[in-house]
């Protein structure tokens, strides 16, 4: 915390490789091996870049914080949490409540964290899940991305999608008895979960980086998060079925704004 205290003071972006550091280093102590599929996007003639991923656990924290340069979009009740909202002060995490009332507000901190220099990391799903599936993703986060500013393209932020799946547990392929193991969702207790999870050895997770988005190509935010997340629950079906993936482009159909023939959550 003293460290990162010290590196948001300084000038650069010695802020944002400490913080990558310390999340690697933790997904390290926790005992999760991270694999990477792909190539992290970055800044490319000043466009920032906003990372969507799949959530099924506070795992996904340091698992995507140990690889993205950005900083996280969390919801509001984070900031009440012992210790943990000091972290994500420290890690410049921007809160949000998710109610209609203050959409305006937190859009416009989100837009001043892009304009400062950093990249935003999203967990469009609004919670987590129990790692069997992606759910749907809610639109509203996509208004940052809103293709009607178009006509400033230098200010329109790249999109890439990230699929995250936890499929190794003793070093063998995880499979669907094996999912509540990572996956952390409903009334679960955070203490209690990690104290079950460090009860195990052989942790694996993989990440697999998408082609980026330039949400220019689609009619809407709506066409834009449909695109994303068919991205998102295609990767993370072919992770969790232990086949080989690789990384994902949009299908045209999606960017023209035709609707996705079939949804996949399996």
């Amino acid at each position: 915390m003293l460290i990162q205290a010290v590196c948001l003071v300084l000038p650069g972006r010695a802020k944002v490789a400490f913080a990558r550091l310390y999340w690697a280093v933790m997904t390290r102590l926790i005992g999760i091996r991270v694999r990477i599929i792909g190539t992290v996007a970055q800044r490319a003639g000043g466009r920032p870049v906003i990372y969507i991923s799949n959530h099924s656990s506070w795992i996904d924290v340091p698992v995507v914080g140990g690889i993205l340069p950005g900083c996280f979009v969390a919801k509001g009740d984070v900031a009440t949490w012992p210790i943990i909202s000091t972290v994500a002060w420290l890690g410049r995490t921007v809160f949000v409540s998710r109610s209609r009332a203050s959409t305006v507000k937190e859009l416009d901190a989100m837009r001043l964290a892009l304009k400062a220099g950093d990249n935003l990391i999203l967990f469009p799903e609004g919670t987590s899940s129990d790692g069997s599936r992606v759910l749907p993703f809610r639109t509203a986060f996509f208004a940052i991305a809103e293709p009607g500013l178009r006509d400033r393209p230098e200010h329109l932020p790249l999109i890439q999608p990230v699929s995250v799946v936890y499929d190794r547990l003793g070093g063998l392929p995880a499979g669907r008895a094996s999912r509540p193991v990572f996956a952390w969702y409903g009334d679960m207790d955070i203490a209690s979960h990690f104290w079950r999870l460090t009860q195990h050895i052989g942790l694996g997770a993989t990440v697999l980086l998408h082609t980026p988005l330039d949400p220019a190509r689609f009619s809407d935010r709506k066409a834009l998060s449909q695109a994303v997340w068919q991205i998102v629950a295609d990767g993370a079906s072919t992770l969790r079925q232990n086949r080989p993936a690789h990384p994902l482009d949009v299908p045209e159909r999606l960017a023209s704004g035709m609707p996705a023939a079939e949804r996949v959550y399996a």
